[in-house]
């Protein structure tokens, strides 16, 4: 389904990363000792979160040929008063929606894939070679 690698040497927390054929830097920010020289490990969680809600509503107003011109998503990760980390997410739209049109997609943004699996866990296998 995907695939990535991420290389780190000596040199601070500077990571390079390759998923799906595109080179990203990752790093911590200077307060954790980093460069920061890209995002942070949490900042890639958002931004694949981000990524897929926009995508996926895209997709969606494109297929029921609704007037949506664009879509905004904010994303902020946080620990809640029980110390559980939770993601709020704003979606903000333009175009001619009408209501029933925005909850649906709202609707739809708690069903994107990278949604489900967040909210579902994840298991990670983990081997040496």
């Amino acid at each position: 389904m995907a695939r990535g690698t991420a290389h780190i040497g000596k040199d601070s927390y500077q990571t390079e990363i390759e998923v799906g054929g595109h080179a990203l830097v990752g790093d911590e920010p200077e307060r954790n000792g980093g460069r920061d020289a890209g995002p942070a490990p949490y900042d890639f969680v958002l931004a694949g979160l981000g990524s897929c809600t926009a995508i996926t509503l895209r997709m969606y107003a494109d297929r029921k040929q609704w007037p949506l011109d664009t879509v905004d998503v904010g994303l902020h990760l946080s620990s809640g008063d029980d110390g559980v980390m939770q993601i709020k997410r704003t979606l903000s739209f333009t175009g001619t929606l009408d209501a029933e049109q925005k909850k649906r997609l709202a609707e739809i943004a708690e069903k994107t894939p990278v949604t489900l699996t967040l909210k579902a866990g994840l298991a990670i296998a983990t081997t040496i070679i």
